[in-house]
């Protein structure tokens, strides 16, 4: 019987597992495009950007993402903004992700030797040219490691949309235990599924990591 119930709703899984992954991917890529905005606004000069920067990721890391998903999808209809469930819970995650993004990204920039931007400042470069051509590139590639850690806690808190009413995997763990009371087989399976979406993310960053490491940063695996 409980085999059945996995066999039998095997659709419902996979219509699951792959918004679950849709979710994740796009608000990944929100968080990493607003965490290099954020990330280079953390160490800016100008004080009014350092300070909207570092506002924006100590409010979106020191509350839940639980509610950082009810204002977006409650509370901005009440000032006008209506938005789809699942716009809002990609946002929601996005949003809150770029905060953490951001962090990891200014440890990279920062984590880069002085030494490289005062020689790309020596050459006749501006400040912006060399963040964009030297310190970026070279900070992008060492922060692959915390950036797998981040996107992995994604994809897992990525089941906390299910709360608005998106059919992603938890939601669909959720009404098949309403209709069959096998929470353990229900859940166990979904806990794998979930095992299975980060253990290959895991991997495939892996291999990323490997590909584009900087000779002589870190040891070589």
């Amino acid at each position: 019987m409980a085999l059945d119930i996995i066999t039998n709703n095997l659709g419902f899984f996979w219509k699951g597992a792959l918004l679950t992954l849709e979710i994740s991917l796009c608000a990944i890529a929100i968080g990493f495009a607003l965490g290099i905005l954020m990330g280079l606004g953390r160490i800016s000069r100008i004080l009014p950007i350092r300070l909207i920067s570092t506002g924006y990721v100590e409010a979106l890391r020191g509350t839940p993402l639980l509610i950082q998903i009810f204002i977006i999808y409650f509370g901005l209809p009440s000032v006008g903004l209506v938005l789809d469930p699942l716009v809002s819970g990609i946002l929601a995650v996005g949003l809150n992700s770029a905060a953490y993004q951001a962090e990891i990204i200014r440890g990279g920039i920062q984590s880069v030797p002085k030494g490289q931007l005062e020689a790309a400042r020596s050459i006749g470069m501006t400040y912006t040219q060399s963040m964009r051509h030297v310190i970026l590139p070279q900070a992008l590639r060492l922060i692959i490691p915390p950036m797998t850690n981040e996107f992995i806690i994604l994809i897992k808190d990525s089941s906390l949309v299910s709360a608005i009413g998106i059919w992603e995997l938890t939601l669909v763990g959720k009404e098949l235990n309403a209709k069959y009371f096998e929470p353990f087989t229900v859940f166990i399976f979904i806990a794998i599924v979930y095992f299975i979406m980060t253990y290959a993310t895991s991997k495939i960053m892996r291999r990323v990591e490997k590909k584009f490491r900087i000779p002589g940063y870190g040891a070589e695996a």
